[in-house]
């Protein structure tokens, strides 16, 4: 492929992996290509004075009422908490002008180690974190070795969701709920509600006032052209797995790019078996190092794990 396409479509996927599930911004830091980027961008849309539409009327709750109702309806808060890692497998969207879908999976275990691996052209691009330090492995631009994370990306990183989501346990992560308001959010009247984290930093998520599921988070913003971009990331088709409630399909919007990035996932995996040197620094593929590495999935009989499960419909 030549380098002009694959550079087109390493600036896609800087918008697409924003987002995945319960990790909307797992993949905050692009192991392909990650613009710099920094909090402040105004709302997607936001193109000039935005018209003001009427609130919803919805039920009178408070935030941690909406957050119970929440936790409820994604599974409870006791199917939660025994979730102690999770794998996502899937196709997301790599933008340009063909627009072609790439394998992904996407590796999470407590405490807040994440893993990513995109698969294109037979390369595998890595992202790695484990809960301190962050490396990326980007061989679709030349980038053959590991890199560390930078301050900035490991201070974006920092900011990100465990594996369970910023409503579940809330309070115990320090975090502070307040419920701003109703909004429409694609035809349907949603509570909107502000998380700030213990380290100050603050987002907004949108509840659908009838399921109680969230449907619209807001992420990390995104430096393009020299300014920043505001994101916000669509949550869809939610299936039961395990007796918890996923999205199987999340949307990036940015504000200012028509053309959005989706991510659908295929198969879920509830409490795999997770080596912690998944989320060490990558090896470089045909070192002797990487010969010798072992599979991240344990097939064994730990009580915990689960298989590979197809989605109840």
């Amino acid at each position: 492929m030549r380098a002009t396409s694959r550079h087109s479509w390493g600036c896609g996927l800087t918008v697409v992996l924003a987002v995945c599930c319960y990790a909307r911004d797992a993949a905050a830091v692009n192991p392909l290509r990650d613009p710099a980027a920094k909090t402040g961008a105004a709302r997607v849309g936001a193109s000039g004075p935005a018209a003001t539409a009427p609130a919803p009327e919805l039920p009178r709750l408070t935030a941690d009422q909406i957050a119970q109702r929440n936790a409820q309806a994604r599974g409870g808060l006791a199917a939660w908490r025994s979730l102690s890692a999770i794998q996502f497998q899937g196709q997301m969207d790599a933008g340009g002008k063909r627009n072609v879908r790439l394998p992904f999976t996407l590796q999470m275990k407590r405490p807040r180690h994440q893993r990513l691996a995109i698969e294109f052209e037979g390369k595998t691009a890595l992202q790695v974190y484990d809960g301190q330090n962050g490396w990326k492995l980007r061989p679709f631009l030349g980038r053959d070795d590991p890199e560390p994370f930078s301050d900035d990306e490991k201070q974006r990183i920092a900011h990100q969701d465990d594996l369970d989501g910023p409503l579940i346990d809330y309070a115990a992560k320090g975090s502070r709920l307040e419920l701003e308001g109703t909004e429409t959010v694609e035809g349907k009247a949603n509570y909107r509600l502000k998380v700030t984290g213990k380290d100050g930093h603050a987002r907004h998520i949108w509840v659908d006032g009838t399921t109680f599921l969230e449907t619209k988070i807001e992420g990390n913003p995104r430096r393009l052209d020299g300014r920043m971009h505001a994101v916000e990331n669509y949550l869809r088709d939610y299936r039961q797995v395990g007796g918890l409630l996923i999205p199987y399909v999340s949307e990036a919007k940015v504000e200012g790019v028509p053309q959005t990035r989706k991510m659908t996932v295929e198969k879920v995996v509830l409490n795999p078996r997770l080596e912690d040197q998944l989320f060490g620094k990558p090896v470089v593929p045909g070192s002797h190092a990487a010969a010798q590495a072992q599979p991240g999935v344990a097939t064994g009989s730990s009580a915990q794990a689960t298989a590979a499960m197809e989605p109840s419909q």
